[in-house]
């Protein structure tokens, strides 16, 4: 095997409906390199999972090609299925009358464990997401969020080199979740490479090596985690309470440190600031700024990836293009 763990190529996708063609994805150019973890951004309808569907080989593509350590997703189907492991949010692709551990079995060698190997395997994944108590009960008396840890474990059963995570977490309480990541993060650890959509920057944050943005079909940024966290322009939100006087800033009086909001009601008053970056510098100018003012107390929110996709989501729809729904953090 050689070259990147998935290499995508002028990828396009168009969907016929009633009133026209729907572009989905439009000449998406993208590589994850190997033991790289890239996570997908991007507002519902951006084309992420159609974009995932198509490497895990469920849909067509229109245009351009996808491939997974060198074989081609329309033409090595059986190579491609080998060799990625595929996890899609929701509650469907599961058999609800079969068990848990039947579920298991059944897709693990769809994917290619040997007997040899099965019972291990089995063991391992439903420990791994925390239901080997549960694993003979039928998969329609569970819970959402355990029906999710099932389709994980299903993912990762067979340690694949490549593996697609769709929505990982959705339906997983905070516990949950962090199990997953530390499994993903020791997966990256071990060589596998991760394709990473998710609504949910945590897991992003947490993660990803770069973020790639889809903004109506198309790959409109490429950046690593740490260029990204850059793109909103500032490092920490500082909001100053206080009584008496309200501080009083000149035009162009920083350059470090800018003026969101200044609020007053019953004799008090609420600063919001952003610093752009922290520095003797920035200190300064707020130490200048406040040093007559009474203060009540003082709160730092350090930048979050939410707030930075929001930054960007903001530039593209000024840019003209829509950005619908929201990031939750």
């Amino acid at each position: 095997m050689s070259g990147a763990a998935i290499a995508i190529d002028g990828l396009g996708r168009t969907f016929k409906a009633r009133g026209g063609d729907i572009v989905a994805l439009d000449n998406v150019n993208l590589r994850v390199e190997r033991g790289e973890i890239v996570g997908l951004l991007g507002s519902n309808g951006a084309g992420k999972t159609t974009l995932t569907k198509i490497l895990a080989t469920l849909l067509l593509p229109t245009s351009g090609t996808a491939r997974i350590l060198g074989h081609d997703v329309t033409k090595d189907l059986r190579e491609v299925r080998r060799m990625t492991g595929v996890v899609l949010g929701g509650e469907r692709g599961l058999y609800g009358k079969l068990s848990g551990r039947e579920n298991l079995r059944f897709f693990a060698m769809l994917a290619g464990t040997g007997r040899r190997r099965l019972a291990e395997r089995l063991a391992v994944a439903l420990e791994h997401v925390g239901l080997t108590e549960v694993a003979d009960r039928a998969v329609e008396t569970y819970s959402k969020g355990m029906r999710q840890r099932l389709h994980l474990a299903i993912g990762m059963i067979n340690e694949p080199p490549v593996l697609l995570l769709d929505e990982p977490t959705v339906g997983l309480d905070p516990v949950e979740a962090e199990r997953l990541r530390h499994d993903v993060a020791a997966l990256r650890d071990k060589g596998t490479s991760v394709l990473l959509t998710s609504h949910l920057l945590l897991d992003i944050e947490r993660l990803a090596d770069r973020v790639v943005i889809l903004a109506d079909g198309e790959a409109v940024a490429d950046v690593g985690v740490a260029e990204f966290g850059k793109l909103a322009g500032y490092t920490a939100i500082v909001t100053v309470r206080g009584t008496g006087d309200s501080p009083v800033f000149n035009t162009g009086w920083s350059s470090q440190v800018v003026v969101d909001d200044l609020s007053e009601a019953n004799g008090s008053w609420t600063l919001r600031l952003r610093v752009r970056g922290w520095s003797v510098e920035s200190f300064g100018q707020l130490g200048a700024a406040l040093g007559g003012a009474t203060i009540l107390g003082v709160d730092v929110a350090q930048l979050r990836l939410e707030d930075v996709y929001s930054h960007v989501a903001a530039q593209l729809a000024a840019a003209g293009r829509t950005e619908a729904g929201g990031v939750h953090a």
